[in-house]
């Protein structure tokens, strides 16, 4: 699909993670690591891994750590060599080519909600569909199909439908006060937003430049429209949203488990 390589994926840098403030205290949510580097690198070598290489990053909470961490990436995962008196001759040695992105940066504000955020970042699609997501999320996705879905449906906004997994152990009750089924954090069969969008440019006559500007809140009037559609997702999705899923994560990638990993 040759149209994969122009499109651009745009990803929500800016909230505050309140609820992985342990770790966002004195970091913004994308740049909590899995596996010793930023969620937020993991989302991006899953686009890029489809043909992805251009991608808007909409900052907010603490955005000059996330411009800082690309600017010395190549510096700080790689050994180098300086020349005091003549920076030209500068070198880095790579084990591994460097990843060919093109990111652009836009503060989209501190108190911003995620419709505003996606507005300030209009004058940089140039396409007539482009794709998004939120900082925090894993998946073993194949961006492809999200768009052929969102093609075919022809919708303003296509999302990617996930089954979540209950929070608590589920219990069916049996005859006499026994249990007759008890099923530990089952995975569900509801769908739930997983992120993963793909919109169509006109999504932007929908949200307004106001900071209260709520992006799920105008999915859910396209959903009225019948214009929103769902890319239904089987395969695995894990939002690093709490302390427990930042430990669960990092348990995974130590053991191996790496289901996300398309590269």
């Amino acid at each position: 699909m040759s149209e994969l390589k122009d499109m651009k994926a745009v990803i929500l840098c800016g909230g505050e993670g309140t609820r992985l403030r342990e770790e966002t205290e004195y970091k913004p949510k994308p740049l909590v690591t899995v596996g010793g580097l930023p969620i937020l690198w993991h989302i991006m070598k899953t686009y890029s891994a489809y043909g992805i290489r251009e991608f808007v990053l909409c900052l907010g909470y603490k955005g000059e750590m996330i411009k800082q961490f690309f600017l010395t990436h190549e510096l700080m995962h790689n050994d180098f060599t300086i020349h005091l008196g003549d920076r030209v001759h500068d070198k880095i040695h790579k084990d591994e080519p460097a990843e060919d992105w093109a990111i652009t940066f836009v503060d989209t504000g501190l108190k911003s909600m995620t419709g505003l955020r996606l507005k300030r970042i209009e004058r940089y699609i140039g396409t007539d569909n482009f794709f998004a997501t939120y900082g925090d999320g894993l998946a073993d996705l194949d961006i492809r199909e999200t768009l052929t879905t969102h093609r075919r449906l022809n919708a303003t906004a296509t999302l990617t439908g996930v089954h979540p997994r209950s929070k608590f152990g589920l219990i069916q009750p049996g005859k006499g006060g026994l249990v007759e089924k008890f099923v530990e954090k089952p995975r569900l069969y509801d769908y739930m937003n997983g992120g993963y969008y793909v919109f169509r440019k006109d999504i932007f006559d929908y949200l307004e430049a106001d900071e209260s500007c709520v992006l799920e809140t105008k999915l859910e009037m396209l959903a009225g429209k019948k214009q929103l559609g769902m890319h239904k997702h089987e395969g695995f999705w894990y939002a690093m949203d709490t302390y427990k899923d930042f430990l669960e994560l990092n348990k995974m990638w130590d053991e191996g488990v790496r289901p996300w990993k398309k590269w």
